[in-house]
């Protein structure tokens, strides 16, 4: 029988051991990776929430602290601007809110016209109480409004949330300078 050689491979050097990476290279690796994942999480996010249809919420409608009863504030004499204010803003949560118009077909009324309803047409109650609404609104939004009117049928309101919330804020501005 013949005999038969083994075959031998040809002479390669042999594999280095691999070198460990240094940190920068690690952190530039692992910043690689997790920003493909988040721009990979953010594609899915905005394929999955597109048919939703959002709109921005003001923190201030949605957090209310309630007030406990021993901290509530003392109920202001039913002549004062800060009453009428509260009564207007309960006029508004019942009846409804409108604007454009100083009373809509369904009983709705704008600020001015709870105002001035509520303040049974005394004139000094009446402007009292309008002028620490235009102040309240103006500090939340500058000198952007003339007037509470102009507030009032601003076409930023979809609701009457915001006009809401400013006549509460109005009520209780009121109420603390003692109108």
């Amino acid at each position: 029988m013949p005999q038969t050689h083994p075959v031998t491979a040809p002479a390669t050097a042999p594999l280095a051991p691999p070198t460990a990476l240094s940190l920068e290279e690690r952190l530039v690796l692992a910043n690689t990776v997790m920003t493909e994942r988040l721009d990979e999480a953010s594609v899915a996010y905005e394929v999955n929430t597109a048919h939703i249809d959002t709109e921005p919420v003001d923190l201030a409608d949605v957090v209310t602290v309630p007030l406990t009863p021993t901290l509530q504030p003392p109920q202001s004499s039913p002549d004062s601007a800060a009453a009428v204010l509260r009564r207007a803003h309960h006029r508004l949560l019942t009846g409804g809110w409108c604007a454009g118009t100083f009373q809509s077909e369904d009983g709705a009324l704008c600020l001015f016209g709870a105002i001035r309803t509520e303040s049974h047409r005394d004139l000094r109650l009446e402007m009292s109480a309008m002028a620490v609404l235009l102040e309240a609104i103006r500090r939340q939004f500058g000198d952007r409004f003339d007037s509470v009117p102009a507030f009032n049928d601003a076409p930023v309101h979809r609701d009457g949330r915001v006009p809401m919330r400013i006549l509460g804020q109005a009520a209780d501005l009121a109420h603390a300078r003692g109108l």
